[in-house]
């Protein structure tokens, strides 16, 4: 595709005091392209439309300037900070000048990379990175959606994340609207899309949202997709009509507990196969609610806090696998084996907070939510983590994350400090006093 703007120029746009120059294209598609811009020494990105974008979409401008004017949800977002339209000197310089705008954003950091990566298996990312990609995801649409506003096409495509730590990152917010609005062209992306809107009964809004959240949530931790089992295979061509019929019509999600009439085949579906009993029953019945009851009643969609809730617990229950280390998301109190090797689980130490529990297991981190019922669900700025000492990896510390310093007792009575950033040997542990209460350890 041919520049729409010429790389190495700098160009005057209105509203702006100093010019911007084009630094070089970082990507497009049937919108637009994405620029690399220098502000006044700031590096940002800007989108830049095609001409057609406007004539199938008039009111884009509209919805952009309303985003900026709300501002970002939260920091999950790459949201629009300003629309941009050139100056009288600079159009000649732009391709397609009579129609041209765009809007800049944040720069996508080094590291973020497309989730579906993921999805396709290309990605190295642990199961725990995972999950919290999911809890951000979910964390991320709660605040946009108490904003009163709808995102209209979750999918894979509109979503970076950071492999080693599970930050998200959601792209392509030109299509967010006030919730209701009804306006633009965007229905969502086949396969994402709620079956309302799929079938033309309903336009996108915060309802469809939850359905599609719940099916990039499913792809996240499955890498499968929740309607794909043996019925398609009976498809010959994934055209229109079947499309409908799959995803809408006759859709049946894959593990519904009532009808194995969808069931994935074991080798053609074998990431859903292998994937799906690793998680904890109370979050496989969130997926079981959504694409059950919620297929034809969105009143009946779990909510973006319920997602929260049930991955925030399956974090905490993460255990290891003591002979091939594999994540695991047993119950505590019925471990069972690991899910790849087979080797019983032992019943795991655990931490008591005032409001939750931990499993002890190097990488879980304790929270605030965990000792103050008042405090949201989070996974910013941890109390206290747990690590796995640098020359033997059975042995597990607690690390103070918190700017106090703790009091702490041990089993044979000892007293100590537990200084900010510094851990303490969790073997020897009986209780911390920490500025959030007290954690108290559970021994089976």
């Amino acid at each position: 595709m041919t520049g729409l703007l010429p790389e190495g120029a700098n160009l005057r746009f209105e509203g702006l005091d100093q010019p911007l120059q084009i630094l070089r294209a970082l990507g497009g598609g049937t919108q637009g392209q994405v620029y690399a811009v220098d502000c006044g020494g700031e590096q940002l990105a800007l989108k830049w439309y095609l001409p057609a974008c406007l004539a199938r979409d008039p009111q884009l401008p509209r919805r952009l300037r309303q985003s900026i004017a709300l501002g970002a949800p939260n920091g999950d977002f790459l949201w629009p900070l300003a629309l941009l339209e050139p100056t009288a000197a600079s159009r000649p310089l732009i391709r397609h000048p009579k129609a041209g705008f765009g809007y800049l954003m944040a720069l996508r950091p080094a590291g973020f990379v497309g989730a579906h990566q993921h999805a396709g298996g290309q990605l190295e990312i642990s199961l725990q990175n995972v999950l919290r990609a999911c809890f951000h995801l979910a964390d991320g649409f709660h605040h946009l959606h108490l904003k009163g506003l709808c995102y209209k096409d979750i999918s894979l495509g509109n979503l970076f994340l950071e492999p080693s730590s599970g930050r998200v990152l959601i792209c392509d917010n030109d299509n967010v609207d006030i919730d209701g609005q009804g306006g633009g062209s965007v229905l969502g992306t086949p396969g994402f899309m709620a079956p309302e809107v799929l079938l033309k009964q309903a336009k996108p809004g915060a309802s469809s949202d939850l359905f599609s959240l719940a099916v990039l949530i499913f792809r996240l931790i499955t890498r499968h997709d929740p309607f794909r089992g043996q019925r398609e295979l009976a498809i010959r061509c994934l055209d229109e009509p079947a499309r409908r019929r799959l995803y809408g019509e006759e859709a049946l999600f894959i593990f519904d507990p009532n009808d194995p009439g969808n069931r994935p085949h074991p080798e053609e579906h074998a990431a859903a196969v292998v994937t799906w009993p690793i998680y904890p029953r109370p979050l496989q019945q969130l997926f079981e609610q959504c694409f059950g009851p919620g297929l034809r009643h969105p009143d009946q969609r779990p909510l973006t806090g319920q997602w929260t809730q049930q991955l925030s617990r399956c974090l905490d229950q993460r255990q290891l696998c003591p002979h091939c280390g594999q994540e695991t998301f047993p119950a505590p109190a019925a471990p069972g084996a690991c899910w790849q090797c087979g080797t019983p689980l032992p019943p795991p130490l655990q931490l008591q907070l005032a409001h939750g529990r931990v499993t002890a297991a190097a990488g879980n981190e304790l929270h605030r939510h965990h000792a103050e019922p008042w405090a949201p669900i989070t996974l910013d700025q941890p109390l206290a983590r747990l690590v796995s000492h640098p020359e033997d990896p059975q042995l597990l510390g607690l690390q103070n994350l918190s700017g106090e310093t703790w009091q702490g007792e041990l089993i044979h009575g000892q007293t100590i400090d537990l200084a900010p950033g510094k851990t303490c040997n969790l073997a020897a542990l009986q209780q911390l006093r920490s500025d959030a209460g007290p954690i108290t350890v559970l021994r089976p």
